[in-house]
C-alpha cells in the first residue's frame, strides 16, 4: 500500500473511531451540549474525508459502491497492498 493511501486510510479509522466513541459517551450522557457538537463535527468531518478516499482509492465499504460494473472487485484488496 502506498504512504499516501495508507496516511489516508488511518486518517478514516481515526476520526471514524473519534465519531464512535463520541456517540457511546452521548448514550450515557445525553444532555452534554459540548459533546454532541464534538459528535455532529466528527460525523462531518469523516463523511469528508471518507468521500476524499474513496475518490482517490476507491470505495472502503461495498455500499459505497454506485455503479455497474461493479466497481467494489476492481480496487486492489487490503492485503494487495
Amino acid at each position: 500500500m502506498n504512504i499516501q493511501r495508507e496516511r489516508a486510510l488511518k486518517e478514516v479509522m481515526a476520526e471514524g473511531f473519534t465519531a464512535y466513541e463520541l456517540q457511546l459517551f452521548l448514550n450515557t450522557h445525553p444532555n452534554d451540549q459540548k459533546a454532541f457538537m464534538l459528535f455532529k463535527n466528527s460525523c462531518q468531518r469523516l463523511k469528508m474525508i471518507t468521500a476524499q478516499y474513496e475518490a482517490m482509492f476507491g470505495p472502503l465499504t461495498a455500499c459505497a459502491s454506485n455503479g455497474c460494473p461493479w466497481p467494489w472487485i476492481q480496487s486492489p484488496w487490503p492485503w494487495e497492498g
